[in-house]
Parts: structure tokens; C-alpha cells; sequence
């Protein structure tokens, strides 16, 4: 668990909705950074793992793994208002 994440959910598609293998993963909903009032009955953010791009660009079970956890980090970042200029900065692009 990740100290902070509130009303975050964690899910797997086969593929992004246009089909490509380029998009690993997918921060759906609104930054913590950009909320205003925010409370009871708000449908939950999403974090999306793209399974077959992840796939796609693993060789092995510890490739894909690192992916995961790249992917991961990288998505829970947009949560938290980390643009994408900032994370590659960060290594995490």
C-alpha cells in the first residue's frame, strides 16, 4: 500500500482503447494537485495496467516485473500531479 492513495483502484485491460502497444499504463481521474472540493460518493480514480504492451516489451518473468513497477510508479506519480516533463527529470519516463 502507498501512504496517501485515497480513493484509487488498481486494474488490468488487455489493451489501451485504441488498440497500440504504446501506452503501458494510465492515471484516470483528477490530481490531487487539481481537486477542489473533493468527498463522499466520488467515484474512484483508476490506475490501469495495459497487459498486452506490458508483455510486449518483456523478455522474461523479472523484465516484466520491472515494468510493472516502473509503470506503477510512474502512474501513481499523475496522482499525485507529477507531470510526465518532471517524471522522465526524475528517471521515471
Amino acid at each position: 500500500m502507498v501512504d496517501g492513495l485515497d480513493n484509487v483502484v488498481f486494474v488490468t485491460e488487455d489493451l489501451p482503447e485504441d488498440g497500440s502497444l504504446d501506452l503501458l499504463g494510465l492515471y484516470d481521474g483528477v490530481a490531487l494537485t487539481d481537486r477542489g472540493q473533493y468527498g463522499f460518493g466520488e467515484l474512484p480514480d483508476r490506475i490501469i495496467l495495459y497487459r498486452m504492451p506490458l508483455l510486449a516489451i518483456s523478455d522474461d518473468l523479472d523484465e516484466l516485473k520491472d515494468q510493472i513497477h516502473i509503470t506503477l510508479v510512474h502512474e501513481i506519480a499523475h496522482y499525485y500531479g507529477i507531470d510526465d516533463d518532471e517524471l522522465h527529470r526524475l528517471g521515471w519516463g
